[in-house]
């Protein structure tokens, strides 16, 4: 889908659950409300339809700037590989779709995440690797949180 010239921004973040368990959080909107959105951004309201020809719809509000990114979902391999397109309505000027491609290797009992975000505008690159390192260090906490045991005495006490 990318001819290799286009700027592309790249994260790959080693995160602390199964690739299935991580492919099903970026299909869950209301898990998302978690963790997606790079803080102190977040989304106020996920919609996702996910199937291949499926929508999604993020809307954002980072600090008092509303905006809402649209794409369509084109490949969904679980537990393997998701890809979206993305727009934002904040891109000024308009850009095309841009393609988003996470991907999910097994490490272990974790999983190794590959966020490719390509055919970005060329001055949002740098922008987009922070965010998406951020988002990654959010699922990763996200996850954690998760796994933790539960405090407190244990059944039958």
């Amino acid at each position: 889908m990318t001819d290799g010239s286009a700027p592309v921004a790249v994260v790959r973040r080693i995160l602390p659950a199964a690739p299935a368990t991580v492919y099903d959080e970026w299909l869950d909107p209301v898990g998302m409300l978690e963790w997606m959105c790079p803080r102190p951004a977040r989304p106020t309201r996920i919609d996702l339809d996910p199937r291949v020809g499926g929508e999604l719809r993020i809307e954002v509000e980072d600090e008092g700037v509303h905006l809402t990114i649209n794409g369509r979902f084109d490949i969904l391999d679980r537990p393997h590989r998701i890809r979206f397109t993305w727009n934002c309505t904040a891109w000024r000027p308009p850009a095309a779709d841009s393609v988003v491609t996470v991907t999910f290797e097994p490490v272990g009992d974790d999983t190794l995440m590959t966020i490719h975000h390509a055919i970005l505008p060329p001055d949002l690159v740098e922008g987009h690797t922070a965010g998406w390192t951020r988002i990654g260090h959010q699922l990763a906490a996200t996850l954690g949180a998760r796994a933790r045991p539960t405090t407190g005495p244990a059944p039958g006490n």
